[in-house]
């Protein structure tokens, strides 16, 4: 005979209980455990949201875990908006796809510039000063991924694209000559193995100046404590050297000053044996009871106009009528003039 089971025998509530403290919680917890940092879409960005690459980086590693429904990574992505990139997404419904958010979100946010540029920014990109190399390393990777996302490179080329450009841009060369990079660009570690590569290196290299500076240290301490016991009095013998340096530099002051004075010297025997080319013509002697011969005077010149006889221009320049008279009253005057000034000089 057969019997009926009701729901109380299929389902009693120690199993309940059992799957909703281990089963549910568990799913509950590791969803929650996929949550993704805020993002809003605001500029300038707040300094506690994370920019949109690094928002979408989150986003793919939830789309890839096989433990978390379509629902829940929709549930996901719609809690860690804010206005106004949740505003753009509001009119989806609960059960539309992630992907499609995705694509919402990226044609208001992620890059538009196309794999080419974003490639030739790659190959642009260089070592900064004071940059390690492992930083500098994790810079080139982000760059080379976008430029991958947009199709500017393939992504079978990434670790050799990556390599090459790490070579060429870091200015490291010891670096690259000690791990020997260059050997191995025909078949180039992964990104992560390269990463490990610099930063054991860089690890080994900080070390090694550390202990540097310890037995540098010690020994500089050793040298003073051997002189300070070779001398017997410390005081007089700084004395002393501060005297032989004092010396020293007024010496080399000295040295200095007489190199100067020779150097103007010479200059100026140089100058006084140049000949002069003016002419000079030596006086001849004359007895001492001849007087000086006395300069002739400059005959005056007359005054007036040869035309009208005024004073103050010439005849060329003057516009009046003649004046015949007045100019022989002014002849006359001036004639008489001179033979006074002329007599005046012989009695003289």
């Amino acid at each position: 005979m057969r019997h009926s089971t009701s729901s109380i025998d299929v389902h009693p509530p120690e199993v309940q209980r059992y799957v909703v403290e281990h089963i549910v919680k568990n799913e509950e917890i590791a969803v929650h455990h996929q949550r993704i940092r805020v993002f809003s879409g605001r500029l300038p960005r707040p300094t506690h949201e994370a920019d949109y690459d690094t928002w979408r980086s989150g986003v793919e590693l939830l789309l890839k875990d096989p433990s978390v429904s379509d629902l829940h990574r929709s549930r996901r992505i719609v809690e860690s908006l804010l206005p106004p990139a949740a505003d753009l997404v509001k009119q989806l419904s609960s059960s539309t796809l992630p992907t499609v958010y995705l694509d919402t979100l990226d044609s208001a946010y992620a890059t538009v510039q196309d794999g080419d540029k974003l490639f030739a920014r790659f190959m642009d990109t260089f070592q900064d000063t004071g940059e390690k190399p492992s930083a500098y390393l994790q810079r080139l990777q982000v760059v080379l991924n976008s430029a991958m996302k947009r199709g500017g490179v393939i992504e079978s080329e990434v670790n050799r694209h990556l390599l090459n450009q790490f070579c060429r841009g870091c200015w490291d060369n010891s670096l690259i000559a000690e791990l020997q990079l260059k050997q191995k660009k025909t078949c180039p570690p992964t990104f992560a193995e390269l990463l490990l590569l610099l930063r054991t290196e860089e690890d080994r290299e900080a070390a090694k100046v550390h202990r540097m500076k310890q037995h540098l240290g010690s020994t500089r301490q050793k040298a003073t404590s051997h002189a300070q016991f070779a001398c017997v009095n410390p005081e007089d013998g700084a004395a002393v050297t501060a005297l032989v340096n004092i010396t020293q530099q007024l010496a080399q002051q000295l040295a200095d000053v007489q190199r100067q004075l020779a150097m103007l010297t010479a200059s100026q025997s140089k100058t006084s044996s140049i000949p002069k080319t003016c002419t000079y013509s030596k006086p001849h002697a004359r007895p001492i009871n001849q007087q000086p011969s006395r300069s002739t005077p400059t005959p005056a010149k007359p005054g007036y106009c040869f035309r009208c006889g005024e004073d103050g221009h010439i005849r060329p320049q003057c516009e009046n009528e003649p004046n015949p008279t007045l100019v022989a009253r002014k002849k006359k005057q001036f004639t008489s003039n001179q033979q006074n000034a002329s007599n005046s000089v012989h009695l003289n």
